[in-house]
């Protein structure tokens, strides 16, 4: 992990010091990297859609744009819902439903989604002649990692039947090879005050079930998983190019 952010804080840092030659974003397209933090909004199809209901992410993007109008880059998202639809605990429930502490009271057992994405990325700007060339509608294909699991939280950590290693035998952890596809509008002003992204994502996960043993169902579960998410995103940019000086100084 230290590696990986070390690598990533170099590429950045490299990028910035090729960016902060004198440019005027008004007049042609640039080459600039671009720093993105962003909300989406998501709903669930294929398997995914048996486990979860809708989700939201946290995104984290660094983007490369060429003076030639593609767009490099990489990604990583933060996964979460509180909406969780399979029936993990009728083995160590009561007739009822109820799951019994250590104290024999009711426990109280909250389910969630949680996850992470990691890929990379390229795509295409189809840029507007206003404000400026360097926005327009862009599309992009990407590819990576998708994880997800049941977050199982047990409010006291009084349930010995739910303690830190059995939890791993009811959360389902998942993951596999990442397809994603996007369309949107990205907008750099010219001031650089104002920038931001919106736009449509689909993304398709080929993931498979990574815990030896699931306790609920007495057997390892091999299925062959097609986990779907599609949904909008909405994103603040910011551009690392340094501006060109005003034409004329007033004294």
């Amino acid at each position: 992990m230290k590696k990986i952010t070390f690598l990533i804080v170099s590429i950045v840092i490299f990028s910035c010091s090729l960016s902060f030659s004198q440019v005027s974003i008004k007049d042609s397209s640039i080459y600039t990297p671009l720093i993105g933090v962003s909300y989406g909004y998501y709903w669930p199809s294929g398997n995914l859609k048996e486990r979860f209901g809708n989700n939201s992410t946290i995104q984290m993007n660094i983007d490369f744009k060429t003076r030639n109008y593609w767009i490099l880059g990489i990604n990583g998202s933060f996964l979460f819902g509180k909406d969780v639809k399979e029936s993990l605990f009728d083995s160590i429930s009561s007739p009822d439903g109820y799951i019994l502490n250590q104290d024999g009271s009711f426990a109280d057992v909250r389910l969630y989604e949680r996850g992470f994405t990691v890929s990379a990325s390229i795509g295409r700007m189809f840029a507007f002649k206003r404000p400026n060339p360097n926005s327009g509608l862009t599309a992009s294909i990407g590819f990576g990692l998708m994880q997800h699991k049941i977050r199982i939280e047990t409010i006291g950590n009084n349930v010995p039947q739910l303690s830190k290693e059995y939890k791993k035998g009811y959360d389902r952890l998942s993951n596999g090879f990442l397809l994603s596809e996007n369309i949107g509008y990205m907008y750099l002003s010219n001031s650089r005050l104002v920038n931001f992204y919106i736009g449509f994502e689909c993304m398709q996960a080929f993931t498979q079930n990574r815990r030896s043993y699931n306790y609920d169902q007495m057997k390892k579960d091999n299925t062959k998983r097609v986990d779907i998410l599609y949904g909008g995103k909405i994103a603040w940019i910011l551009p690392l190019y340094k501006k060109n000086p005003q034409d004329y100084y007033l004294y």
